[in-house]
């Protein structure tokens, strides 16, 4: 299937159309797909966590942001929070039925970022050089 055929079938899929900006749909899609979503549902494919391993894995996200995108994503129904009655609590994370079925295809994204690294840092050092004025 082509690139436009893949653009044709996802918009008649989808009850709105994502590009207007009143889309009730956005802000969910705006949430799942940014960089930190992608990352936690990407760590989490590989089982359930708890709050410090995900931190830990998830390098460079603060805890405040982490539990952000992790209410997010419990609350779109990708993650499952489970706490046990322990002294303190212990509460681990894990991917629904629905997350699966979307880590998936993140995951296939950021495959595709690491097969094409090097294409994109040269396309940064070229665009760099050509609209970078000339010291004087």
């Amino acid at each position: 299937m082509t690139e436009p055929d893949q653009l044709t079938t996802a918009m008649r899929l989808l009850s709105n159309d994502t590009f207007d900006s009143k889309c009730a749909f956005r802000p969910i899609m705006d949430q799942v797909t940014s960089r930190w979503a992608t990352l936690i549902l990407a760590a989490l494919l590989t089982g359930p966590h708890r709050f410090s391993a995900l931190h830990a894995r998830v390098g460079g996200i603060s805890q405040k942001m982490l539990s952000q995108n992790l209410k997010a994503l419990a609350r779109n129904g990708l993650v499952e929070r489970e706490v046990e009655p322990t002294i303190p609590p212990q509460v681990t994370y894990s991917l629904t039925d629905l997350g699966r079925s979307l880590a998936g295809p993140l995951t296939d994204l950021l495959s595709w970022f690491g097969r094409h690294a090097d294409e994109l840092f040269a396309a940064h050092t070229d665009y760099d050089r050509r609209h970078t004025p000339a010291p004087r």
